[in-house]
Parts: structure tokens; sequence; C-alpha cells
């Protein structure tokens, strides 16, 4: 496909980055019109460029005999070639939580899903563009966040990777938290205060690991029912950033998405974090200004609690938001965690952050 971008007097288009979310294009424009031709497109139709980067073990693997440096491929096809290397692999015995839908004699068949790496290329202005780094930017992210955090109930099991394909993950039969609150609310108090203690749980289990989860919403949290049991499932770490790593906008020059497997180079790492869905991405992350993945996450955290409490989908102007101000209405009504969820909606200088110390006593709920 050919797209032409109309004139814009004084004002170029430099760069249109494709990302993996194909409604969301980042353009960068130049006051004048000559500097058009210094553009810098990321092509994905060349070969795929090698590092000299080797990935870390996590640190709960158990130890594997050496093997051949393995470099990570540029292109994101190729990120899942053979031989799939063992940072990949799934933690010992990945299916004792899950139950087979059908056994034979021999064997055990479990449902799963697979994911895979999908690339858009568009022609503009007489060049390809690819959305092939920002799709490889969220696999080699969300591939973290399942090989260095240890399993936990509220997160999908981690089933490895298939050669060539993608990766593996357990089969989740459910809708997600929005479909369920369009259908049962309002919400009782004991179900508002589970729900809350499940993704606290989940979100602080992410974070002692030093990672965030980066695009938390109703839409990124499957609600399955077993046994009459609710269990809420977060689910797409793409935008999942380390603490450790010093954070950019995403219309800066592209940082090296494969640094964090890189041990040789000196610390600081740098991580662009960009926007999730809103209204819950943070305000900072919108102003490009975001100092502490964590504490957006928190802010994701009392977005999502507002909805749950309302009952509703909830929404606040993007020029508002990227200013911290909230409609004056929004937490009204919204009482059921002792004021807690104010505290996530400050400035992320004066914001709470996520504690297990808060979760609710379901004794008194």
């Amino acid at each position: 496909m050919r797209s032409i971008p109309p004139p814009l007097g004084s004002v170029a288009v430099k760069r249109i980055t494709l990302t993996s979310k194909k409604n969301w294009w980042m353009v960068e424009l130049d006051e004048e019109e000559n500097k058009l031709n210094a553009a810098q497109p990321f092509p994905s139709h060349a070969e795929p460029v090698l590092n000299d980067y080797s990935h870390p073990l996590p640190p709960s693997a158990p130890a594997i005999p050496s093997s051949p440096t393995f470099n990570a491929p540029r292109n994101p096809t190729n990120i899942f070639s053979f031989p799939t290397p063992s940072i990949y692999a799934a933690p010992p015995n990945p299916t004792a939580s899950l139950s087979p839908f059908a056994q034979g004699s021999a064997s055990e068949l479990f449902k799963c899903i697979v994911k895979k790496p999908e690339i858009v290329q568009l022609e503009i202005n007489d060049e390809m563009q690819s959305n092939a780094l920002d799709v490889t930017i969220q696999f080699l992210a969300e591939l973290r966040v399942y090989t260095h955090v240890a399993p936990h109930r509220n997160l999908p099991v981690f089933l490895g990777c298939l050669d060539g394909v993608g990766m593996v993950l357990e089969f989740l039969e459910g809708g997600t938290l929005y479909d369920y609150l369009k259908q049962y609310a309002p919400l009782p108090r004991i179900r508002l205060c589970d729900f809350h203690n499940q993704l606290l749980d989940a979100l602080t289990h992410i974070h002692a690991f030093g990672l965030s989860h980066g695009d938390l919403s109703l839409l990124n949290v499957q609600v399955i029912e077993r046994f009459g049991e609710l269990t809420l499932k977060l689910i797409d770490f793409g935008r999942s950033v380390a603490a450790t790593s010093v954070l950019a906008a995403p219309d800066v020059e592209p940082a090296d998405p494969w640094a964090h497997v890189n041990t040789d180079r000196p610390e600081p790492r740098v991580e662009q974090i960009f926007p999730g869905t809103r209204p819950f991405s943070a305000p900072e992350i919108l102003r490009g200004e975001c100092h502490d993945a964590r504490l957006a996450d928190a802010y994701s955290f009392g977005m999502v609690l507002v909805c749950l409490e309302r009952g509703q989908l909830v929404d606040v102007k993007p020029w508002d938001q990227r200013k911290d101000l909230l409609p004056e209405d929004l937490l009204d009504g919204c009482t059921s965690f002792g004021g807690r969820t104010t505290q996530y909606l400050r400035r992320w200088d004066e914001r709470r952050r996520l504690l297990r110390e808060d979760m609710v006593d379901m004794a008194n709920a």
C-alpha cells in the first residue's frame, strides 16, 4: 500500500514509525522541508543482523551446561529461529498447575496459546516503513517477564517457545475484566475486594522482580472461572520495562531492545517507555517524562479500581490527563479502599506505591 501525506506548508514529515498496534503511528515533523531526506526508516526487508549480546539466565533457573553463545537476531521473525536458546525455556514441569483436556494411554493433551510476531510494512514517501522494531521490543519485553518472574496464580503459565514460531502460553478460557464489568456491574463489595487483592498481589509480585507491567487496563486482565471461583490473570507484558533502566520517551532515537540481555554493557541501560491504553496510562508517560515505571503501574491500578467501584469504564480528557488533572466527579462513590485510590492517582512524586500490606482482609470485606 502506498500512502502520501498531504502538504504541511513549511513543516515536513521527518519520520513515520509504525507500532505493533496498527492504529497507533508515531510521526516526527521537521520545520524545514529539506530535512525530510534525513529520515532513517526501520527496514524490515533487510537480512537479519546478529549482535554480540548474550542472554543471561533468569535467577531462578537451574544451571545449564555451557553452550555456544546465542546472538539475538534483529529481525523479529527470527526471534524464535532454531535452535531456541535456553533463556527462552519454560521452568521445570510447567504443566503442573494445568489440567489436561484429554488423556490417552501414553500422553496428556493441553490447550495452549501460541503468540508469534506479526509484522506490517507500508511504503511511505517511496520508503518502506515497518513495525518490526516495535514488535521486537514487545516480544523481548514479554519474554523477559515470563523467563525472569517466578510463576504466580494471577499470571499465565509460560510453557516455553516453539522453534521458528513463537512463545507458548496457557490457554485462558474467559472474557476480559471489561466484559465481566459490563455484564455484572455493580459488583458487591466482597467481589471488589477479591479483585483488588488479586490484582495487587500480581502487580507487587512482578515489581518484586524489578519489572513493570506497563499497560494495565480492563482489557489486559482475563477473568477465569474454575470450580465456581474467579481468578484474574494479567496478560500482555509487551510494554514492560526494568526498574533499573533509564526511561526514554517513544519519540527519541530508538533504544536498543536487546540492551537488557547484554551483561557486558555497564549500567544504566536505556529503554523507551510507550503509552499504554488510555485512560489507564499514567500522565507522566503521556508527557514522555516517566521516571518510575512501577509508580506508573500504580496509577493504572488506581484507574482500574475507579472503574470497578463505579461499575463502568471511565474516561479523562487527554489534555487534562497529561496535566495530572481529573474530573471533579471521577472518584464519587469510590470508598471501598480507604481513600488509597486517590493516592494512586496523584502526581508521580506524590503517588502511593503498590504494597502487599494494602491487601484487604477478606474476613472483614
